[in-house]
């Protein structure tokens, strides 16, 4: 557990051009992105016992910043646009 959450830039720096390209020019891109964000920085206020909450409740929310970093990932890679 660090001190800081990560962001996308920073699990995929050789991304960071086509990250900005598609948060400003495509509206699914930047929705998934911030909610990404979002679920990040409350799994990191949860982990750092900043924000209590169940553990069942932790383990959702890692579900599903998972399944949106995937699908991220597939939209950076060009798999799914």
């Amino acid at each position: 557990m660090s001190n800081a959450p990560n962001d996308l830039a920073q699990d995929f720096p050789d991304k960071v051009d086509r990250i900005h390209q598609l948060k400003t020019s495509n509206g699914r891109f930047a929705r998934l992105y911030d909610e990404y964000d979002e679920l990040n920085r409350t799994i990191h206020r949860i982990e750092t016992r900043v924000e209590p909450t169940t553990e069942e409740a932790e383990e959702e929310l890692k579900r599903r910043r998972l399944q949106i970093k995937d699908e991220i990932m597939a939209m950076l890679d060009g798999t799914d646009a």
